[in-house]
């Protein structure tokens, strides 16, 4: 079964979903001006927008509840000379919004409480504009097009401009506490997750990390080649920056750094997105670890997940309205009852704003609390004197969403310390490299342990050819705790059968018809080399001789003592139960018993007959005194084993024949080929 490998994720089933016409916000006039900013902002309760006004700069603050169509003419907020190039909340006071403009000015607004976009009338019922901030801030010399709030101490604000500075400003005091100079215009700046940090991309194409507070660069390197602004973001409270921009050949790249080391590129190189021409928005959701790329000029919206160092890629929002403007709620601001991980608004060619909600699919109606970890409040865990005096803190002060599930107080809490994702991955290194060495260990205990067990009976050799001993060891315990009565009466039995005898002298003819001239040279241990008898002419004497042999070795075997028959049953029995019986085992059973009794009866004995009649005497005598009382039913045990033994000598006999006559025939086709050859 072929098919795609997927990663295991909880969010691999993410999804976004775009809002009906009914809950869009339209008949909007946004900005037509091709400054690269996000154009749009949020902090959840209302979203403000750079507006397309003649005679000076404005912007519009539209009550995230205030859907619809909006009338002809509504109220702004009016106060810069030229037009409005970033606007951005305050994220510890919902009232407050920052605006940057062409006249190198930032103004500080108060939003009214009971401001409608809608409808914000004076006293003669006429649509009233907002034209006073509460502070200005005077301090660059060029336009200035990039404005973004501390993430944990109040009334701290970082602003870039067309002068090639970041400025840091206290918002209470109005004045620029820090200046951080570059060589050229600031494209895009980030603040780390605990503010100490700060990230910028400039149109010189180089990456810098700058200790905000020292006023010094940590690390600078080389950025993306293309001619097109990057963009830059945190990787959520890590020690790694995730950068957007353009190659030489203008294709979209995403690269992943690390802070300590910028010089060396990104890590594992650029990843190429595709060949479109609008810049890709970044934006990281820290809480879930997902990268989202909200693509200018285009509609889609493609998100990743951040796994040490690997952006994998989950999906993508598909749509065919282009989007200019791309903003983000903040993470207290989502829908937890529906498992809204993000939601975020688009302009839809410039006229309209659509909310669009990114949903973890799941049936449980209970609190997803492994999708929803504590999230930044909008409590400052610093404030600005502190923060500039050089106080620490390890990120936001953080509140837990399970209350606002519940529709209760949020509890508060502190952020954990800053994680060092080259450590993270040493770690796991180490841990994946012990998890393999212990499985290796474990894999040689198993061989090991497979090699000292025992083979079973039927697949082991050296246990098959155990067998006949280990059988004759039981026979023998077996004949020890019998009586003598029952081996008699077997032996009575045999000595009776005529058909075992001629049974066991087809086996032993057949056996001496297929030695071989190898197998004539070649000796068993322990018994007398049984020799093929040559074609030559015998005397009738030793012709005698040899048929008194085969006649003692039909008469007398069982004759012998009651052990010696019931060893040399158990013999014939464990080679019936061997599975193939080879050439030499086919030839040692009866023959060696023959030259073994031979060699005795010649050593004892000058004759042979009187010695057999003799035996047969004593045997009968024997026979007589101890008539057995209860016989066992081994006969007709034994004399199916034994046939069966013929059988399968007589086909092993045949086969060798066959095997025989063809290498005959292959050989004497050999001999007339070559006397062929040579006659030629």
């Amino acid at each position: 079964m072929s098919g795609k490998f997927v990663r295991a994720s909880k969010y691999r089933h993410v999804f976004g979903q775009g809002s009906k016409k009914e809950l869009c916000y339209e008949n909007l006039k946004i900005t037509k001006n091709a400054w690269d900013s996000n154009i749009i902002q949020t902090n959840g309760k209302y979203i403000s927008a750079n507006w397309d006004a003649s005679g000076g700069g404005a912007f519009a603050v539209i009550p995230v509840e205030e859907v619809g169509k909006a009338p002809d003419k509504v109220s702004l907020f009016r106060g810069h000379k030229g037009p409005v190039l970033d606007t951005a909340f305050n994220p510890f006071d919902s009232q407050e919004i920052a605006s940057c403009s062409d006249d190198g000015k930032i103004l500080i607004w108060k939003i009214p409480q009971d401001y409608s976009f809608h409808r914000y009338l004076d006293e003669n019922d006429e649509i009233r504009d907002i034209t006073e901030p509460s502070k200005v801030l005077s301090g660059h010399t060029r336009k200035v097009g990039l404005i973004e709030y501390h993430p944990c101490a109040a009334n701290i604000l970082a602003s870039s401009s067309l002068d090639y500075t970041v400025k840091i400003w206290n918002t209470e005091t109005g004045k620029d506490e820090i200046t951080l100079q570059h060589k050229d215009l600031v494209t895009s700046f980030a603040f780390n997750y605990n503010g100490s940090l700060l990230a910028t991309t400039s149109r010189d194409k180089k990456l810098r990390i700058w200790d905000v507070r020292e006023g010094k660069v940590l690390s600078e390197g080389p950025g993306h080649t293309g001619a097109k602004p990057s963009r830059i973001t945190w990787l959520g409270n890590t020690d790694r920056i995730v950068t957007t921009g353009f190659s030489k050949l203008s294709d979209r790249q995403v690269g992943v750094w690390d802070i300590q080391h910028i010089d060396n590129g990104p890590i594992g190189g650029f990843m190429v997105i595709d060949a479109s021409s609008g810049v890709l928005v970044p934006y990281f959701d820290p809480a879930n670890s997902i990268l989202y790329l909200a693509g200018k000029g285009d509609g889609n919206i493609r998100y990743y997940e951040y796994d040490t160092d690997e952006l994998y890629e989950l999906s993508q929002y598909a749509s065919t309205d282009p989007q200019r403007g791309f903003a983000v709620v903040p993470k207290h601001s989502v829908n937890v009852k529906e498992n809204e991980v993000l939601r975020a608004f688009k302009t839809v060619l410039d006229t309209s704003i659509e909310p669009i909600s990114f949903i973890v699919p799941r049936r449980s109606e209970l609190f997803q609390s492994d999708i929803y970890p504590d999230c930044p409040s909008t409590t400052p865990a610093l404030s600005a004197e502190e923060w500039l005096d050089g106080k620490e803190v390890n990120g936001p002060v953080l509140m837990n969403m399970e209350a606002l599930y519940e529709g209760k107080e949020p509890s508060l809490k502190d952020s954990k310390p800053a994680t060092n994702v080259s450590e993270v991955k040493e770690a796991k290194s180490r841990d994946l490299q012990k998890q393999k060495e212990e499985a290796g260990q474990k894999k040689e205990q198993e061989k090991k342990s497979k090699e000292s067990s025992p083979l079973p009976l039927s697949s082991s050799p050296r246990a098959d050819k155990s067998e006949p001993a280990k059988k004759e060891g039981q026979s023998s315990e077996k004949n020890s705790s019998l009586s003598g009565s029952p081996d008699k009466n077997v032996d009575e039995l045999l000595q009776k059968s005529n058909e075992v005898g001629s049974l066991l002298n087809k086996v032993a003819n057949q056996s001496d018809e297929e030695e071989t001239s190898e197998a004539e040279e070649s000796k068993d241990d322990g018994w007398e080399e049984v020799k093929k008898p040559e074609t030559k002419s015998v005397s009738p004497a030793e012709s005698k001789i040899k048929e008194d042999g085969k006649s003692e070795t039909v008469t007398s075997a069982p004759l012998s003592t009651a052990n010696e028959q019931e060893n040399a049953n158990l013999k014939l029995e464990a080679t019936s139960t061997e599975p193939k019986p080879t050439k030499a085992e086919n030839k040692v059973e009866t023959p060696k018993l023959v030259n073994d009794k031979e060699k005795n009866e010649k050593d004892s004995a000058p004759s042979s007959k009187d010695k057999s009649k003799e035996e047969a005497k004593t045997a009968s005598d024997e026979d007589k005194s101890t008539k057995p009382t209860n016989a066992r039913p081994t006969l007709a045990s034994t004399i199916d084993r034994l046939s069966s033994l013929v059988s399968q000598f007589e086909s092993h006999i045949v086969k060798l024949e066959k095997a025989n006559l063809d290498k005959d025939e292959r050989l004497k086709a050999l001999e007339d080929k070559i006397e062929s050859l040579l006659k030629k």
